[in-house]
């Protein structure tokens, strides 16, 4: 029994028994639910950095995601651009190959045609070529004549003048020589040059003595060289003499006469290694003349003979000069008549102008009934029509 106060519990009665277990029970529960709220407490003290680890493990989650995220636009993005420029690239490839492959084509073409062109041209030169060699062959049997021309002397002398015949005639006009002309002392002139006085006429020859040339060419020793020179030197002297004595002729031909070599090389030889006969022939009054330079003298001659013609015409251009002058006088005469002419037609043509004015305001007035305009210095008072009074 349990003595509580002024009650007492029997603990053998079912309802206090109940009581008392159900107290018991209801205690119990009261200590676990302190201790659970207590443990839970403690759970959620001990929950706080964990669920604070979770959250930020979730934000780093959320945030791994949205970077996945990111990364895979991005790899989306750099896919598709690098699809873009593998595309363009491919594009651009595809055009620089067909540019390639165009120019190559021009190129190869082209390179074709050249060497087409350059074969044909190649050909063409090789046939040039062989027709030069003929001309080499034909020249070398040209030579081999020449050489027996020249072998002769007259056959040579004959050479020189058609030589000289050809630069003449193309250097001069025709009426200012006169080839093969005899001179007053029955002396043969290869070619006479008309020029007027001074200098007068002059005499060209071109019979040249070239066996001596032509053995300094072919000597071999010393000996042969100075021999074959001392035969030039003596050749040439007697040359130049001939030529003083046989056309230079005071009061007929010029003070002077020239000498024509055939070839440039014996007219180089002359002056490189025998300066003396070139002397010589200064003080005999020989000028020594080459094909190139008797061109040039012949082109000063035919400047005199031109002056010399002028002059010759001068008077006659005097002439001309004044008729001319009169004629110019004369016209400018007429233009002055003329012109005065022209100014009366112009004054003529003023007054007919003003004639035919005054005439058609008179008919433009005649054509109104305009009457009392009519100037007052009629003999008798025109009556203007007015209407009839009713």
């Amino acid at each position: 029994m349990i003595k509580l106060g002024d009650k007492v519990l029997d603990l053998g009665d079912p309802v206090v028994l109940t009581i008392l277990v159900a107290f018991g029970l209801g205690l119990l529960m009261l200590i676990l639910l302190i201790v659970a709220v207590r443990a839970a407490a403690r759970s959620v003290r001990l929950a706080e950095p964990l669920a604070m680890h979770m959250g930020q493990l979730g934000m780093r989650v959320q945030a791994l995601s949205d970077g996945q995220n990111q990364l895979a636009g991005g790899l989306n993005h750099v896919s598709e651009a690098q699809a873009a420029s593998q595309s363009q690239m491919l594009k651009l490839m595809e055009t620089r190959l067909a540019e390639v492959s165009n120019q190559m084509n021009e190129n190869l073409q082209g390179t074709a045609t050249r060497t087409a062109r350059s074969l044909g041209e190649l050909q063409q030169r090789l046939q040039t070529i062989d027709k030069a060699q003929e001309n080499i062959e034909k020249l070398s049997g040209d030579v081999l004549s020449l050489q027996d021309i020249l072998s002769n002397k007259q056959t040579r002398g004959a050479f020189g003048e058609i030589q000289l015949n050809d630069i003449v005639t193309k250097a001069l006009p025709s009426d200012s020589y006169r080839l093969q002309a005899t001179l007053s002392n029955g002396k043969r002139a290869d070619c006479l040059i008309h020029l007027p006085n001074p200098p007068g006429p002059i005499v060209i020859d071109s019979k040249f003595p070239l066996e001596a040339y032509e053995a300094l060419r072919a000597a071999r020793t010393d000996w042969e060289v100075n021999e074959a020179a001392k035969m030039l030197r003596t050749s040439v002297k007697k040359h130049i003499r001939d030529i003083s004595d046989k056309y230079i002729l005071e009061g007929e031909t010029a003070d002077g006469a020239l000498m024509f070599l055939p070839s440039e090389a014996v007219y180089a030889e002359l002056h490189a290694n025998f300066p003396e006969l070139v002397r010589e022939g200064f003080a005999a009054r020989v000028w020594i003349v080459s094909p190139t330079t008797c061109m040039a003298t012949l082109n000063t001659m035919r400047a005199i003979l031109k002056d010399a013609r002028m002059h010759e015409q001068a008077s006659l251009i005097r002439k001309e000069l004044g008729l001319l002058h009169a004629d110019v006088d004369r016209l400018g005469t007429r233009v002055e008549n003329l012109d005065r002419h022209f100014g009366q037609a112009a004054k003529d043509v003023s007054e007919i102008k003003i004639s035919a004015s005054k005439a058609s305001r008179r008919a433009r007035r005649l054509d109104n009934f305009d009457f009392e305009e009519i100037a007052p210095d009629h003999a008798h008072k025109i009556v203007p029509l007015t209407k009839p009074e009713t």
